[in-house]
């Protein structure tokens, strides 16, 4: 299996705003970088979109190791709640609907191709990769053209 050495970030000017999503992809000497984002969502959607817009751009089967400063991120994998909520009709064990689930079913297919392992990075602690994915996301919130978020729906008054 190739070795790629992934990082990720998510942003959101308000919470939920226009949000963006970056990501650094290395391999074999090799740094791609991509990015993109959505007019109204939230910070936890991008963090999350920025894992599976990276894992998607990998062509076969590899050994990742996924840096992201999102605990959410990193606890929901790591910790095994996704498999958890998807087995229960993606219902978390307090009885309430897991949210962000049509971005975690995207995830998982993702997770059962790649070997993944994720480590979490203090957010804004001067790693240079994690830097560069936040002014990636960050841009990328900021522009004016950014489409819909159709997974997002706003939360009820």
């Amino acid at each position: 299996m190739q070795k790629v050495t992934i990082h990720t970030d998510g942003s959101c000017l308000g919470n939920p705003g226009p949000g963006g999503w970056g990501a650094v992809l290395c391999t074999q000497g090799l740094r791609k970088e991509f990015c993109g984002g959505h007019a109204l969502t939230t910070n936890n959607r991008m963090e999350i979109l920025a894992v599976v817009e990276a894992l998607s751009r990998l062509r076969q089967p590899c050994q990742v190791d996924l840096y992201t400063d999102s605990r959410y991120v990193c606890d929901s994998v790591e910790k095994r709640w996704i498999w958890a909520w998807q087995k229960n009709g993606w219902i978390k064990s307090d009885k309430k609907p897991a949210l962000n689930a049509d971005l975690w079913q995207r995830l998982l297919p993702l997770l059962g191709t790649h070997k993944v392992r994720f480590f979490w990075l203090r957010g804004h602690s001067g790693h240079a990769e994690n830097e560069r994915c936040d002014a990636l996301a960050r841009s990328q919130a900021a522009r004016g053209d950014l489409p819909p978020d159709t997974g997002y729906a706003p939360p009820r008054p």
